[in-house]
């Protein structure tokens, strides 16, 4: 049985992006607000269909010298074209992207991770130090 770490990507394909996309300030002033976005598709664009989307992204942040990291923020995505009509009827569609803000007094790592319904889950990180 496989463990639930090994199920995570990191490599991404040419044709579409999975890997989430963390856009925040890599340097900050203790006590100040971090402001963040993370996306899926930003260079090239995932897919939005019924049939294949990114369902949901989940961030979390670990300080340094702390065994567990804190959740700071889930998205889902729930439209994606379809409707009471069919699979990629509708003209409503959600974009994968979510904005926030959190504070932190520590260094420490963000986390990212994304889920495609087609193609599982994906993850990234990024480094945040304190001024």
């Amino acid at each position: 049985m496989p463990e639930f770490k090994e199920l995570f990507q990191a490599a991404d394909w040419k044709k579409e992006k999975h890997v989430p996309v963390i856009e925040v300030a890599v340097k900050i002033k203790k006590g100040e607000m971090l402001k963040a976005t993370v996306s899926v598709g930003k260079e090239i664009p995932h897919p939005n269909t019924t049939e294949h989307h990114i369902r949901w992204i989940e961030v979390h942040f670990l300080p340094d010298a702390e065994k567990f990291p804190y959740q700071v923020a889930r998205a889902e995505f729930v439209a994606h074209g379809e409707s009471t009509q069919g699979p990629n009827t509708s003209t409503v569609f959600t974009s994968p992207s979510v904005s926030f803000e959190f504070k932190t007094e520590k260094p420490g790592t963000v986390f990212a991770v994304s889920y495609c319904n087609i193609h599982g889950l994906w993850q990234n990180a990024q480094r945040i130090e304190i001024a």
